[in-house]
Parts: structure tokens; C-alpha cells; sequence
């Protein structure tokens, strides 16, 4: 369970990254504006992403993530980054 945290929260950061750089919103990707990211919808941003790490996320197991969800694995994934080595001087 904790390597699959771990990998969820490197996905969460990878999306943080995603969802800045494209300024994609949680609205614009819920395709059927039920308030919740689907497998499919959440691919678009994360397609390294797996069934079982999507499932995983699924804490309220409804078979979709909302934004709670998305910003747990997100929040986790910051938690978890490792720190910025010092620059070299």
C-alpha cells in the first residue's frame, strides 16, 4: 500500500505540474460535468496512470475522483517530493 501511495503521489505531482503548464481546469476535464474525474477524463492529463492507482485514489470508491480526491494525491505527491538539492556554487 505505501509504494502505491508513493507512486500515486508522483503521479499527483505530475499532474500539479500538467494542470499549471496548461492551465486545464478540474470544470474543462469532468467531460460530463458530474462533478467527478472519471479514468477516462483523468488520463487526459495523467496517461501514465492505472486502474489500480486510479482505484487506489478512489477513496469514497464512487468509481470517479473529485476534487478533493485530486488535490489528496496532490497534496500528498508535495509532501512526498524529494527536497531541491542546493545549487552548486
Amino acid at each position: 500500500m505505501n509504494k502505491l501511495m508513493l507512486s500515486l503521489a508522483a503521479l499527483g505531482l505530475a499532474a500539479g505540474a500538467a494542470y499549471a503548464q496548461d492551465q486545464t481546469s478540474f470544470a474543462s476535464l469532468d467531460a460530463d460535468a458530474n462533478g467527478e474525474l472519471s479514468f477516462e477524463e483523468i488520463t487526459v492529463i495523467w496517461p501514465q496512470l492505472t486502474q489500480e492507482q486510479f482505484t487506489a485514489a478512489d477513496l469514497d470508491v464512487s468509481a470517479g475522483l473529485s476534487g478533493e480526491e485530486v488535490a489528496a494525491v496532490q497534496s500528498a505527491a508535495a509532501a512526498t517530493a524529494p527536497a531541491d538539492a542546493a545549487p552548486a556554487q
